[in-house]
């Protein structure tokens, strides 16, 4: 190594060092805290939040440790629902030469927050995720954190002992340093600032503008080597006003001699700087029918793209997808897995497929055996950690391990079947651009049968042959094949629910009224019923009365094909009631337990995608005989709206025949994600629906 660097001008060979000594593979094993969520520019560059950039030239608001009494004022520019406020968060990256060669990252960070009321108690808990790789790892240093009170006009400062500081190991890559600050009541300041140093270059730190506490100033600097060249992505309302400087620097890097002494060389040039500071900042509020808030986040990220010194050639680092893919196939943890020898399973599969006489067949028990056979331990993993046959012989594994063990049994079968990798929709976005594989968190099984290709995940038992969880359905995934990562889409609004609920209501010769509800229950909401229930549909049964507004006797209840994950599910149950002799006015809510008593999109406005698990097609029956001894006196009134003309309507058809009420209704929505400027008329879609679904049928005794 010493004799590498002997001669400097010689930089590519820096290069070489780099790849070597760092581990640091052609694509790195990305931080998945940094690349959760990828998406294209072009998508989120629509979303528009309230955030207004500073002149970048702006000085930074505060100095960690200065506190006086003034400071918990604050001229209330946030939200007033906020339950603290972030009065600033300041960030700076910068590269240095480093005792193993090649250069270091120093991140550090200034943080300071003000706690409003009880429910901002949980600003005071801080992580701080860090990686490992091998030998290396990200190293925190200088941690200081300190609470602030206001006691009888001065402040009182808690500094937080260095033994309140606790790391737990998330994997084998990943950890976190965590702790909570002392002495916090409302109105407390807290602050705390650290350094991460790490040698791990090819995702420097990224930044995050916005979080769920609106944030007064926000700051962020990166200062980069002009022999590094970094991709810069801007995620949602990311601000554009940015500061870019230059200027010299010189750089000292030591290489270590072994048995001979180090050696010190320079490297001298300009380092490009980057600014960006943004005030103002609002709140991300969590909302119903969200994958992941992080995919609309503001926030800058970076990738390093290549390496060029001074009269070299560049040295990509990035790479494209079909070198992504050589690599995954070749790599031990991934498809060298299921290219290797699989005769340990020559016994047990023979007694598995049985007498099948079709690839599909065989296919269908194969999948089946590994879902029922197998616990998955992980649903977040690409990679394996266990040999496959040990993962067999234990009847565990990860998602990956699950699913790559049954691409493993069906080539012993001489079918056909490639890993599918893609981001679940807690995990976000991936990148359809750049081949960033830790914005990866789930591997499947595509299967090709006789041209037909499946779609198969055996990592749960609620799901069916060729039937995906509706959290895989997060858009791109790429299929790994030994030449090529070819693109695949999982879109919601692909997924076509359908559900139909009967009721019948008739009059007993005991003077009460007696019904039979059965609700067929789509594909996907079957499969979130079975999670839900984690198998065991009793609980669910005893909740049956509650779900009513009135008081009412079931028996015979039963969720059918509930153990079976190939086919929807049905509710059913008989239920009786009878009115009292004294109930001159009687109130009958026709939908009984099927209404929508609120409606889902409560919040005013909305900057972000309504992102719905599926397509809705939902109908209601109801034939009632009307109670003996009374009369309908007020019956609701039919209705049919059309949401934006073709993408969907509600009908409500209601109608008094001779002694029955009949009743239709039915939502139907086209598409299951909406853009922010479709939220006012879904919203409005939905209020009215709720209140149609809760009027109230009138029935006065004779």
């Amino acid at each position: 190594m010493k004799l590498m660097l002997q001669n400097f001008v010689i930089a590519i060979k820096y290069i070489h060092l780099f790849s070597g000594l760092f581990k640091v593979p052609i694509f790195g094993h990305l931080k998945p805290s940094i690349m959760k969520y990828c998406f294209l520019l072009l998508s989120l560059t629509a979303i528009v939040f309230s955030i207004h950039s500073a002149s970048a030239q702006d000085k930074t608001p505060v100095k960690f440790g200065k506190i006086s009494p003034a400071d918990f004022t604050i001229k209330q520019t946030y939200d007033s629902g906020a339950n603290a406020v972030v009065i600033a968060d300041v960030g700076s990256s910068v590269f240095e030469g480093n005792m193993k060669g090649w250069f270091s990252l120093v991140f550090k960070r200034t943080r300071r927050v003000k706690i409003l009321n009880k429910n901002g108690f949980e600003a005071a808990n801080v992580k701080i995720h860090l990686y490992v790789d091998g030998t290396s790892e990200e190293k925190l240093d200088d941690l200081k954190a300190f609470t602030y009170n206001l006691e009888n006009g001065k402040v009182v400062e808690t500094k937080l002992d260095a033994a309140s500081v606790f790391k737990d190991k998330l994997d084998k890559k990943h950890f976190v340093r965590k702790f909570t600050f002392p002495a916090v009541k409302e109105g407390s300041i807290v602050e705390y600032a650290y350094t991460v140093k790490s040698d791990f270059l090819f995702t420097l730190q990224p930044w995050t503008f916005q979080d769920e506490y609106p944030c007064l100033w926000s700051e962020y600097q990166v200062d980069i080597p002009y022999f590094f060249n970094y991709v810069t992505m801007n995620f949602g309302a990311a601000p554009t006003d940015v500061k870019d400087n230059s200027y010299p620097s010189n750089f000292r890097v030591t290489v270590p001699g072994g048995a001979d002494r180090d050696e010190t060389v320079s490297l001298n040039g300009n380092v490009n700087t980057k600014r960006w500071v943004v005030k103002n900042i609002p709140a991300l509020k969590e909302e119903n029918f969200t994958s992941s808030l992080k995919n609309y986040m503001a926030s800058v990220q970076f990738q390093l793209a290549s390496v060029q010194f001074d009269g070299q050639a560049p040295h990509d680092y990035m790479g494209n997808w079909e070198l992504l893919s050589e690599k995954m196939m070749k790599s031990d943890d991934f498809g060298a897995a299921i290219s290797k020898n699989n005769g340990w399973l020559d016994d047990d599969l023979k007694k598995v497929t049985g007498a099948s006489s079709s690839k599909l067949e065989k296919a269908k028990k194969i999948f089946e055996y590994v879902r029922d056979n197998m616990t998955c331990t992980d649903f977040s993993a690409v990679y394996i950690e266990t040999p496959l046959k040990d993962a067999y012989k234990k009847h565990s594994g990860s998602v990956a391990e699950i699913n790559l063990l049954l691409i493993t049994m069906l080539h012993h079968e001489g079918i056909n079947a490639d890993p599918l990798i893609l981001s679940t929709k807690d995990n976000g976005f991936t990148n359809e651009i750049y081949p960033l594989i830790d914005g990866f968190n789930y591997v499947i099984c595509a299967a090709e049968i006789d041209g037909i290709t499946y779609d198969l995940d055996a990592s749960s038992p609620y799901n069916g042959f060729a039937k995906l969880p509706p959290y895989c359905y997060n858009g791109h995934g790429r299929k790994i094949t030994p030449s090529v990562a070819m693109p695949v889409y999982f879109e919601s609004d692909s997924l076509k629910e359908k559900k139909l609920t009967t009721v019948f209501i008739n009059n007993d010769d005991k003077g009460g009224m007696t019904g039979l509800f059965k609700s067929q229950l789509g594909y996907y909401e079957s499969f979130d019923l079975r999670k839900k229930l984690k198998g065991d549909e009793k609980d669910f049964l005893k909740k049956i009365k509650s779900g009513n507004s009135f008081e009412m006797t079931v028996s015979e209840a039963a969720i059918d094909s509930f153990k079976n994950a190939e086919m929807p599910a049905a509710i059913h149950y008989v239920f009786a009631f009878k009115p009292s002799a004294d109930d001159k006015i009687l109130y009958f809510n026709p939908m009984m337990s099927e209404t929508y008593k609120e409606n889902p999109f409560n919040a005013a406005d909305r900057k972000y995608p309504v992102e719905m698990p599926y397509t809705t097609d939902e109908t209601y029956i109801l034939n009632m005989e009307i109670p003996k001894g009374y009369a309908v006196e007020e019956l609701p009134k039919s209705a049919k709206v059309a949401y934006n003309s073709d993408e969907g309507f509600f009908e409500y058809l209601i109608q008094k025949t001779d002694d029955f009420i009949q009743l239709r209704t039915r939502i139907k929505l086209n598409k299951a994600t909406f853009t922010p400027e479709d939220y006012n008329t879904l919203r409005e879609f939905f209020s009215y629906i709720v209140k149609k679904q809760n009027e109230q049928i009138v029935l006065k005794k004779n």
